[in-house]
Formats: structure tokens, C-alpha cells, sequence
């Protein structure tokens, strides 16, 4: 029998399902304490706030993300690594869906939370121009430093509000099927049609054909 997980173990993972299915704003320590059936002081021995456990969710998605966003190791970057890369950050973005959900507001109320965010954006967009450097040294992708800058940021502005919309137009999903998955990587994939190189057009666009979603399939009004 496999020995129960450790109470801060249960909080954390109790306190993401919480604020990922109430928003982060609607749950209090309280409500996470009575949902696991603990006193609030147990829990504030282990966390002395809720902006403890948002910052210990913070550096769980963090650490996550820094660890696929890297070019690979030991071959040269491909077309379907393209895919690789977008599925994971959507992946972790709707894991911990909160903090996309109400960003401005999190960070609002945690100085300390909004400069760690703040670097780690950075950092994310850094990678993101070297993985498509990466892409370009490969003969997949022609574009200057400038147009790198661009896409990259362009990439991370779709892909950190794809959740946030999912959220408008999928009222009551529980989690991100694979039809908006699909239609969100191909949004991404769509910005960079203008800068395929003719010998990885036709890899590129069926990549594009495996991911194109009708926009009337990603809509479930209810």
C-alpha cells in the first residue's frame, strides 16, 4: 500500500485543484483547510499565508517550463519539435491555468511574486529567440534578429492568453480537450507561415493540416 502523501504535499495539490476550478481570488486558506479536512492551523504550520502556497505553485510551473524550453542537447532542432514544444507549454500552462487566469491580479498583490514573474518571462522569451535560431540555423525558418525578437514575443503573448480564452468560450470544461489544443498550437504555427523555408514548406505545412482546427469546433457554448 502506498504510504499517504505528506500534508504539505496534500495542500499544495489540493490548493491547485481549488484555485484552478474557483479562481484563486474565491478560495481562502480556510476553505482549502475544511476542503482537506484539517485545522487552518495545521496548514499555517506548513504555509503561513496563501501567497506561500501561490508561491510555492509559482516555482512548481516554473521549474517545469525551464526544463523543456532549451534546444535539444545533442541533434539539431526539427520540424515536429515545433509541436513538441507548443503541446508542453500548453500543457503547463493549463496545469496551472490560475495563474494565467488572473495574472494582473496576482501579481498586484505580491511585489515579490510579480519580480519573479517578471525574470521568468524574460527568460522564457530568451529561449524562445534561441530556439528559433535554432530553427533558422536548421534551414527551417529565414528571419533576422529583429523578426526572431518579434515572433518570440508574438508566440508568448498568444500562448499565455490561449488558456485565458479556452476560459471564455468553454464555459465549464474541466480541462483542455484536444481540439483546443490543437487550434491554439496552430495559431502559433500560423505566424510563422511567411517565414518557411521552400525545402521545409511541405514538413511545416502538414504540421499545420495536423493541428488546424475549424474555429466553430473550439466554441462549446452550453
Amino acid at each position: 500500500m502506498a504510504p499517504r502523501p505528506k500534508t504539505r504535499d496534500r495542500i499544495i495539490e489540493a490548493s491547485l485543484a481549488l484555485f484552478n476550478a474557483q479562481g484563486e481570488r474565491n478560495v481562502t486558506t480556510n476553505h482549502i483547510a475544511a476542503h482537506l479536512g484539517i485545522s487552518p492551523g495545521n496548514l499555517y504550520y506548513h504555509f503561513p499565508n496563501k501567497q506561500a502556497i501561490v508561491a510555492e505553485l509559482f516555482g512548481q510551473y516554473e521549474s517545469r517550463v525551464d526544463q523543456f524550453l532549451r534546444l535539444p542537447p545533442a541533434r539539431e532542432i526539427q520540424v515536429q519539435d515545433k509541436a513538441l514544444y507548443l503541446e508542453a507549454l500548453l500543457d503547463a500552462m493549463w496545469h496551472y491555468r490560475f495563474l494565467h487566469r488572473d495574472l494582473e491580479g496576482l501579481l498586484d498583490a505580491n511585489r515579490e511574486l510579480a519580480q519573479r514573474y517578471q525574470v521568468f518571462a524574460a527568460r522564457c522569451l530568451q529561449h524562445a529567440q534561441a530556439i528559433y535560431r535554432g530553427f533558422v540555423a536548421a534551414g527551417i525558418l529565414v528571419m533576422d534578429d529583429a523578426q526572431i525578437e518579434a515572433l518570440a514575443l508574438n508566440a508568448w503573448i498568444i500562448l499565455t492568453s490561449w488558456v485565458r480564452f479556452i476560459g471564455t468560450v468553454s464555459a465549464g470544461a474541466d480541462q483542455l480537450d484536444q481540439v483546443q489544443l490543437r487550434r491554439g498550437i496552430y495559431q502559433v504555427l500560423a505566424l510563422e507561415r511567411g517565414l518557411v523555408t521552400a525545402d521545409a514548406r511541405a514538413a511545416v505545412q502538414a504540421l499545420e493540416q495536423q493541428y488546424f482546427v475549424p474555429i466553430n469546433q473550439v466554441f462549446r457554448i452550453r
